[in-house]
């Protein structure tokens, strides 16, 4: 008679524990790995997006001074490789900027991707056909998003590092505090005459508005806005960025191809 009391009882002889699958990787276990939750990857894409979003509506802003002439553009660019120098190193404020934009866009970028691939993968076969133009902007955002990302790439070849795609003479800004001399102006009117920028930033453009009108109107459902009121609010707000944009920095490459600024 066998002790039981107090114990668990022992497996019968003949019996057996199901058979473990070999491990591929080696002898230790497999885990998979740590997944951030959806609501987790939503907010940092919201709140990513909203910081690259007031970036882009400051950074056109700024643009505007292209208006006021030469003198008064290649100041304010100064200014932004001076600002708070010499308290702050030379450029400081341009690579804090550069540092945060590079971590929004890359946290932007992954949980965007991960989002993407889960919808995929809980999604049926069906799609809805006749959506509303934001509905439309909602699906296309990876597309969209891929686009802005290359366009990124080009704008920096183009007007910040001065190659590839930049136009011929480029002119690096040199010296800095009194003696700072910037020629911002004048690369910005060389890269936007030639017909072919003129038209791949115009387009872009476009892109931008829509993207950042649909990031807009769903940032404010994933950091927890659903009242009535300031869901109609926020899309016109959304909305009235998006187009100041798309037109601001949209027809900058115009004006200068039809020779307005020159």
């Amino acid at each position: 008679m066998s002790r039981t009391s107090g114990h668990s009882q022992a497996l019968p002889m003949g019996d057996s524990l199901p058979a473990r699958r070999p491990n591929r990787g080696g002898d230790a276990p497999s885990r998979a790995l740590p997944r951030l939750p959806h609501v987790a990857l939503k907010t940092i894409m919201a709140v990513s997006g909203t910081v690259m979003g007031l970036f882009v509506l400051v950074h056109m802003i700024g643009n505007l001074k292209i208006f006021q002439g030469e003198e008064a553009y290649n100041a304010y660019a100064a200014m932004l490789r001076d600002f708070g120098y010499p308290i702050l190193p030379h450029e400081g404020l341009l690579w804090a900027l550069r540092a945060i934009l590079s971590a929004c866009l890359l946290a932007h970028t992954a949980a965007g991707l991960a989002l993407w691939r889960r919808a995929r993968r809980a999604r049926g076969a069906h799609r809805r056909r006749g959506l509303r133009p934001l509905s439309f902007a909602a699906r296309t955002m990876v597309l969209s998003g891929a686009i802005i990302g290359a366009f990124i790439v080009v704008h920096l070849l183009d007007l910040t590092i001065g190659a590839l795609v930049a136009p011929e003479g480029f002119l690096h800004p040199t010296g800095h505090g009194a003696q700072a001399q910037a020629h911002a102006y004048a690369n910005v009117v060389a890269s936007l005459s030639r017909p072919w920028m003129a038209l791949f930033y115009t387009s872009v453009m476009a892109v931008v508005g829509a993207h950042l009108a649909q990031g807009l109107w769903s940032a404010l459902h994933d950091l927890g806005g659903t009242a009535p009121r300031l869901r109609r609010i926020w899309l016109a707000l959304a909305l009235a960025v998006a187009l100041a944009i798309a037109l601001g920095n949209g027809a900058l490459p115009l004006l200068i191809l039809a020779g307005v600024i020159a």
